[in-house]
């Protein structure tokens, strides 16, 4: 009985562990952040005035207000700037999915020495500093970079082309970076799938194509959907490839973010607006959990 009893004290210490991180590193930093979207601005430091002070006689005065919150609705450059993010990052996640989604069924068919090597080169650029990747394109992109220099040797252009400081190039660095997150979730759903049922799809008369489209693709939407969530997800307040790589008229919400908290040092504007951002992204959180739990009894 001493034993079972240790070792079900043991289980419960290791399952608080992950719950004590998430409170401490997630939930704490939240709350001081919305108790801070609440507050007054003021020419201090810390910028933002307390919630409330306690008045002789036993007395509180509240200070606490939607006065952010209300400013978030009244200026467009933030709706604006979700919008374009919102963009971003759907466009740059259905351009995963197209480059992601062959790659990953190459790999869940290769053979399995092979296809450990193919896993290797998916990860390889994780070992590389991810700002130093950033930095990489534009090196490729500038107007003296390799590309242009490449194009002008060979006579197919002559003049440089503007590929940085565009659109094009937050798109280009946000796909390349985040192409991994589509990659793996969908070769471990793929990897799972049974040979068979294409075969059957065969004996019924179907073309690879049908059989892709009618066994494959449904019994790959886990995938898509739970690589679809860790591409959108961090995409939409993406900071540093849009600065880095993008236009100067065009703001991500990541951008306004950093903006109001250090060159305007609006903290309670930008947490009321990091408060907002995280609010929207839960909702595409909740519906993967969701689903992740239909799935899980229907199986």
């Amino acid at each position: 009985m001493r034993g079972l009893a240790s070792g079900e004290r043991g289980r419960r210490i290791v399952r608080a562990l992950p719950y004590a991180w998430l409170l401490l590193f997630c939930l704490a930093p939240f709350l001081i952040v919305f108790k801070i979207s609440f507050a007054e601005f003021r020419l201090s430091m810390p910028p933002y005035g307390p919630l409330f002070e306690s008045l002789a006689g036993g007395a509180t005065e509240w200070h606490a207000t939607l006065a952010s919150y209300r400013f978030l609705l009244s200026d467009s450059l933030y709706a604006s700037a979700l919008a374009y993010s919102v963009k971003v990052a759907g466009v740059s996640t259905l351009f995963c999915l197209l480059l992601a989604y062959p790659m990953a069924l190459g790999i869940a068919r290769a053979r399995p020495g092979r296809r450990q090597l193919l896993l290797m080169m998916v990860v390889l650029p994780f070992w590389t500093s991810f700002l130093l990747r950033v930095y990489a394109w534009i090196g490729l992109l500038k107007q003296n970079g390799v590309i242009n220099s490449l194009l002008e040797s060979l006579g197919l252009i002559h003049e440089p082309l503007a590929m940085m400081n565009t659109g094009s190039a937050v798109y280009v660095g946000i796909v390349y970076t985040y192409l991994p997150f589509m990659i793996l979730p969908l070769y471990a759903n793929l990897e799972k799938h049974d040979p068979s049922l294409l075969e059957a799809a065969a004996d019924l008369g179907a073309r690879p194509f049908q059989a892709f489209l009618r066994v494959t693709l449904p019994l790959s939407r886990p995938g898509i959907i739970a690589g679809a969530m860790l591409v959108f997800i961090p995409a939409v307040g993406e900071y540093v490839i849009p600065s880095l790589l993008g236009p100067t008229d065009q703001l991500m919400i990541g951008r306004v973010l950093s903006d109001e908290f250090f060159s305007n040092a609006d903290w309670p504007v930008s947490s009321a607006l990091a408060v907002a951002l995280l609010l929207l992204l839960l909702a595409p959180i909740l519906l993967l959990q969701r689903y992740q739990a239909r799935n899980g009894e229907a199986a």
